[in-house]
């Protein structure tokens, strides 16, 4: 196992009930749905990293102060190195999402979120429910002991 963790933004996007998922082309989750997402850049503070994301992604533009963190996954398994994945919801944005990135990205979908699709990538899936459910504000997932969900 590598002896480094990435840093992962997602942006977890809820209108009229309905969140926005995107479905990955092109890698080893083909097909499956998550959020918008990407990793921290060097020197980039986390809001600042999920506006862009976002933007790239599927074109909404976000101020990082309309960010609210909802959740932190540890996570193992979900691709060669383990991962922090930092959720944050945006209370607002401006545009109407679209498929900016087409080769990575195969559909952009609002689900509503009593009917999420059964196929999310578990860890992804771990943070989305933590932020409908108000659980705690840490988990992990994908370890070879217990999940641990702490009290913050």
């Amino acid at each position: 196992m590598a002896d480094r963790h990435l840093v992962d933004v997602h942006i977890l996007l809820v209108r009229d009930d309905k969140l926005l998922l995107t479905q990955r082309r092109g890698d080893m989750f083909e097909g499956r749905w998550h959020l918008p997402s990407g990793k921290l850049d060097a020197g980039e503070p986390i809001t600042t990293a999920a506006a862009r994301e976002a933007h790239e992604e599927v074109g909404v533009l976000i101020d990082p102060t309309d960010l609210r963190f909802v959740h932190a996954v540890h996570a193992a398994g979900s691709g060669p190195e383990p991962r922090l994945g930092l959720f944050l919801q945006a209370r607002r944005w401006v545009g109407e999402p679209v498929n900016r990135e087409p080769q990575k990205c195969a559909a952009v979908h609002w689900f509503p979120i009593d009917q999420l699709p059964d196929d999310l990538i578990e860890y992804p899936a771990v943070g989305i429910r933590a932020f409908l459910d108000g659980t705690a504000p840490f988990s992990e997932h994908g370890w070879n002991t217990p999940a641990a969900v702490a009290d913050v």
